[in-house]
């Protein structure tokens, strides 16, 4: 584990957004489909049996075809209606919780920041976006080249990710740590 924690890190991060060239409704169904739910039942079976490592890296594996899971999904359409707010927004924690025990045995305050807060939103009939922060410069505030390194590779996995959705890429995730 890393050692004295500061008291104050200031850090800078690229927030990243694309257009999704559909519906959020639609943008939605699609990034659910790539990136499936944490099979919380398996997950906890594996914890209650004290099971080694290596069945949770291989259920993890299974369960996520992108690198990515769904931790939590926040749809927020109902309670903003009531406010009379038109537009779209469902954000989502996602993320891998085997990449984030490699860094987390360094420093447990990248809990933070992992798993990612992801956000689809947008007018109701189109378009939608997509947006998130970068992984690297979140993580590379931690000032530890381990963790850093996996933040550079978690951009790439959302690249990836990305990628496979037909969305552009953003170029900040291709070039490393900013």
């Amino acid at each position: 584990m890393a050692g004295t924690p500061e008291s104050s890190v200031r850090y800078s991060v690229n927030r990243l957004t694309v257009e999704t060239h559909s519906t959020p409704a639609e943008f939605q169904s699609r990034y659910e489909e790539a990136v499936p739910s944490l099979p919380a039942e398996h997950v906890a079976a594996l914890v209650q049996q004290h099971a080694p490592w290596q069945e949770m890296v291989d259920l993890v594996a299974a369960a996520a075809p992108h690198g990515f899971l769904i931790y939590f999904k926040n749809d927020v359409d109902p309670v903003v209606r009531l406010a009379g707010d038109r537009a779209s927004g469902v954000a989502y924690l996602m993320g891998n919780h085997i990449t984030m025990e490699r860094m987390y045995r360094y420093q447990p305050a990248v809990l933070m920041y992992a798993p990612l807060h992801t956000v689809i939103w947008g007018d109701p009939e189109g378009p939608a976006y997509f947006t998130v922060d970068k992984p690297s410069d979140q993580f590379g505030s931690f000032g530890d080249s381990r963790i850093t390194a996996v933040g550079v590779e978690l951009d790439q996995k959302l690249a990836a990710l990305l990628e496979h959705l037909n969305l552009r890429v953003p170029g900040e995730l291709l070039t490393g740590v900013s």
